[in-house]
């Protein structure tokens, strides 16, 4: 794996951070789920936010916050292989990413790359702290989310200010956000992904309505917002980047968030893996261990062998973008086949837990349900091949092999 670029410094930093994934953030996930879950207003809620500052305390103290941002914003500073590489630690729990700050990881490059020095200040700065939280308007429910071009929100500049009308969901985190950038329309006359710009809008701004936590596979909480922008003014000054820019803006925020879900999505994979050894190992059924069992020993072989094949296309699209190349072929690949290996190895794993594995006494019910998400976010399986057949049919050298 040397090859890779994978240290003795990162294994170092990998095995602190593992240790701190498994051993803290593994023991609080009940009540965090429990309290994060649930309604705003409720105790269980205010427990699971004072115990999410403990973790992120304690991520602090040993060293392991903020590790993959740049140095001169507060950040660890480590390269974006070496970061690639711990979030694959990071994603063995869902809320690791809150509690050692990578959850910000996509809004913070976005901003470091495009924000002037006050929105720096006012914004990218306590992003990266930990001391508030982003979101991002893009997707509405009227049209497809997969095709932009059709996103129809509007802002138009009256006077020295923004005024923004249209109507967003899945703005997730908006209910727990200090700000949304809202991608909109402010060159209606421009050609395609031309006529998108992204503004930042403070969510306590007049006009900025979140109507709903939209329910979800289980989760009832604040996650998933629908947003109406009514009449939603703000400064000419909170644009981000330049007029038109929005499209360039999303593609630099969504290109690296694909490799960083990617990788967690390998540490979810290989937590069920070890889960379902574990259980095939230990469950005693019709006159053997499920492990002596044919059937069982093809899921763990087959799990392996996806696990394996993910992790190195996703580090080969990551070492593609380290060196500046835009990886796109790489990038759509591994976002549609990962995301289609950690639904196979979580769905084996509840299979060989069986009713145990559809009970939320273990994380796996948890994950089945992420699984089935990732196959939708930050672009669907089905545009993702679309764009890698497209390119390689006009262009076979085009191939990450080639």
């Amino acid at each position: 794996m040397g090859s890779y670029g994978l240290t003795e410094e990162i294994r170092e930093l990998r095995a602190r951070m593992k240790d701190f994934v498994d051993n803290e953030v593994f023991k609080a996930e009940p009540a965090l789920h429990h309290g994060l879950d649930g309604p705003m207003d409720a105790p269980a809620y205010a427990e699971a936010q004072s115990l999410m500052g403990d973790l992120k305390a304690e991520a602090k103290r040993r060293g392991l916050w903020a590790l993959g941002h740049p140095a001169d914003i507060g950040g660890g500073g480590l390269p974006f292989m070496s970061f690639v590489f711990l979030n694959e630690i990071i994603g063995r729990s869902e809320y690791a990413q809150w509690a050692v700050g990578s959850v910000s990881m996509q809004d913070s490059i976005m901003l470091y790359l495009y924000a002037n020095p006050t929105q720096r200040e006012r914004y990218l700065m306590p992003l990266v702290n930990g001391d508030i939280y982003p979101s991002v308007g893009l997707t509405e429910p009227e049209v497809a989310g997969s095709d932009p071009t059709q996103m129809r929100t509007t802002a138009t500049l009256d006077g020295d200010e923004w005024v923004i009308n249209g109507h967003k969901w899945f703005t997730s985190g908006a209910s727990r956000a200090a700000f949304t950038t809202c991608f909109a329309i402010t060159e209606p006359e421009a050609d395609g992904h031309r006529k998108f710009s992204s503004i930042i809008v403070p969510t306590d701004t007049p006009g900025y309505q979140i109507v709903r936590a939209v329910p979800t596979m289980g989760h009832t909480g604040g996650q998933h917002c629908e947003v109406v922008y009514d009449n939603v003014r703000v400064p000419k000054s909170n644009l981000l980047g330049a007029r038109g820019e929005g499209f360039t803006i999303a593609q630099k925020r969504l290109g690296p968030g694909r490799i960083f879900h990617c990788m967690r999505w390998l540490g979810q994979a290989q937590r069920a893996f070890e889960l379902m050894v574990e259980r095939a190992n230990t469950r005693w059924a019709h006159g053997s261990f499920l492990a002596d069992k044919g059937e069982i020993q093809r899921y763990v072989a087959e799990s392996a062998a996806e696990i394996q094949a993910a992790r190195l296309m996703t580090l080969d699209a990551a070492m593609a973008m380290d060196r500046g190349d835009e990886a796109r072929v790489e990038i759509s690949l591994i976002k549609f086949w990962g995301a289609t290996m950690l639904h196979n190895v979580v769905d084996r794993a509840i299979q060989v837990h069986g009713a145990l594995g559809v009970t939320s006494d273990t994380p796996l019910d948890r994950m089945y349900r992420e699984a089935r998400y990732a196959r939708l976010y930050d672009g669907p399986d089905e545009v993702h091949r679309m764009v890698v057949a497209r390119r390689l049919l006009r262009d076979p050298g085009a191939a990450p092999w080639a």
